[in-house]
């Protein structure tokens, strides 16, 4: 059992509430959708899409977008909010997402926002990371953000994890909006590469957009 079905937190349009309140008091809601653009992609699969939040505003902003959730009260909300875009029900640690051609369906981008890594099944992350690079294109980026705790997975094993599928890290930051990684910040935005044609340049190092300092750094909650 994913530690994401043993919680209780909102499911479906109940989810979004907190994101339309924060939305409708002016805050800026598509960090991740931002951050991700910075890499110019045409394609991006968000993994562990939820209510599909981040694949809707990306499929605005022109990528080609698809999302993967076990979760199928979340996906019933990202389905009617946006019918066309592919909306797949599946476990982000054991899932293939076909070709035209019968091989396996690469993305420029492959996306685990929402803290995807820590809400899966225990024992499960390595396989979760085999998976997610499967569909990253010669070139592209995996980029995953989740919250450090205690007794959680974390940035040195999904390091190795990648390593171990031959993507390398590439940057690391503290928030979506680019604060800096410091250690012992209890937040990580991770980007890896698989080395290859088709090479991807971020239009931007996002870290520079402005002038930060440690006490900027803040911590997400678990249950976002």
């Amino acid at each position: 059992m994913s530690r994401w079905s043993s919680t209780d937190a909102p499911r479906g349009d109940a989810y979004d509430e907190r994101f339309d309140r924060l939305a409708a008091a002016g805050h800026d809601v598509h960090g991740e959708a931002s951050f991700v653009m910075a890499y110019g992609p045409t394609s991006v699969l968000d993994a562990g899409c939820g209510t599909g939040r981040v694949a809707i505003e990306l499929g605005r902003r022109g990528v080609a977008v698809a999302g993967i959730d076990l979760d199928l009260a979340m996906l019933e909300s990202a389905q009617t909010k946006s019918p066309g875009i592919d909306w797949i029900h599946g476990d982000v640690s054991n899932f293939v997402i076909p070709d035209d051609d019968g091989g396996v369906r690469t993305f420029d981008v492959v996306l685990t926002a929402g803290n995807v890594m820590i809400f899966l099944t225990p024992g499960t992350e390595r396989s979760a990371v085999r998976c997610l690079a499967d569909h990253v294109a010669p070139g592209g980026h995996l980029v995953s953000g989740f919250q450090l705790t205690e007794r959680r997975y974390g940035v040195d094993a999904y390091d190795r994890a990648c390593a171990s599928v031959g993507l390398e890290r590439v940057a690391r930051y503290a928030t979506w909006d680019g604060a800096p990684w410091l250690e012992g910040v209890g937040y990580a935005v991770s980007v890896h590469q698989r080395p290859g044609a088709g090479h991807l340049e971020p239009a931007g190092d996002a870290a520079a957009q402005r002038t930060w300092r440690a006490d900027d750094v803040q911590v997400r909650p678990a249950a976002d």
